[in-house]
């Protein structure tokens, strides 16, 4: 016999085998008992004995084979209850899977596109931005003012300037006035003198005359530090320094390269109160100074 034939022989007696919990066994009787069951026997109780047949062992690479073989059989018959079961898994669990697959299918729902706001006549731009105007406490950008009437910045500018011409032409007591980077009402400085009366009422909130002069010092002189205000009016201005930074009217803006002392400059407050746009709006010093100004710069130093 071939190997051929051997390992065909092999493959067809295992294709066969019958496990002997599956061989159909004989009624018993009472007059012809049953057979022990030679495989539950243990090995270390029973031997095997002379008469008994000698196994013939096949080769490791055939019984290899062989054993795949009824593995593979044996897996095939059991293949279907093991598919029922999972697929029984799966249909359990199909219903909790729907969920995320829903919000999946509405998270992929395009949303359509806001409705662009309608655009506003010159009458009614007019009338919101001088509501906005009257309720503002500090100074409001124009790009803020287009964001707030969802309107072009193009159209908001222009009408801003129409409107502060429209006040100063029908002499209103109060104008419309770019200050600080934005716009603000404001009073017109020939009532000033009745606003004062009417908002302080006896209460002096002026500021002295040593901060005054620090004050200016600093606007004209920005970034300056302590020492040259001090050495430019002549004082310690340590204290006075203090209470301008405390009211908010000046700031540190860094140090000096050289000395490492602090720099100060005015803040956006200050541009508030004094009503300018940017400090190169401040009038000019030179008529303010006296005629020996130099003499004294040099006597300083």
């Amino acid at each position: 016999m071939t190997d051929e034939q051997r390992r065909d022989s092999l493959a067809d007696q295992a294709a066969a085998w019958v496990p002997p919990w599956d061989r159909p066994r004989p009624p018993a009787t009472e007059d012809t008992p049953t057979p022990p069951d030679e495989s539950a026997a243990s090995p270390d109780t029973e031997e095997p004995g002379a008469d008994e047949p000698q196994r013939v062992e096949a080769a490791p690479e055939e019984a290899a084979s062989a054993s795949e073989e009824v593995a593979s059989e044996e897996a095939g018959s059991a293949g279907p209850d093991l598919g029922g079961v999972t697929k029984g898994t799966a249909g359990e669990s199909g219903d909790a899977g729907d969920v995320p697959r829903r919000q999946q299918a509405g998270r992929r729902r395009v949303t359509a596109a806001p409705e662009p706001a309608p655009e506003l006549s010159d009458t009614e731009l007019r009338g919101a931005l001088e509501a906005i105007l009257l309720v503002v406490d500090e100074p409001v950008s124009e790009l803020v003012l287009a964001q707030v009437l969802e309107q072009p910045a193009e159209r908001v500018g222009p009408m801003l300037d129409e409107i502060a011409a429209g006040y100063t032409t029908a002499g209103h007591g109060f104008e419309l006035r770019r200050a600080a980077g934005g716009w603000r009402l404001y009073t017109r400085p020939e009532y000033a003198t009745y606003v004062e009366r009417f908002v302080l009422d006896g209460q002096s909130v002026r500021l002295t005359q040593a901060a005054l002069e620090t004050l200016a010092v600093v606007a004209y002189k920005q970034p300056v530090t302590r020492s040259r205000i001090s050495a430019i009016r002549g004082v310690n201005c340590d204290g006075v320094i203090r209470t301008l930074v405390t009211r908010g009217l000046i700031e540190e803006c860094g140090t000096e390269t050289d000395s490492g002392a602090f720099l100060y400059k005015t803040t956006t407050l200050f541009l508030e109160k004094l009503g300018l746009n940017t400090v190169d709006e401040l009038p000019p010093l030179a008529p303010f100074l006296p005629d020996d100004v130099e003499e004294l710069a040099d006597a300083t130093r």
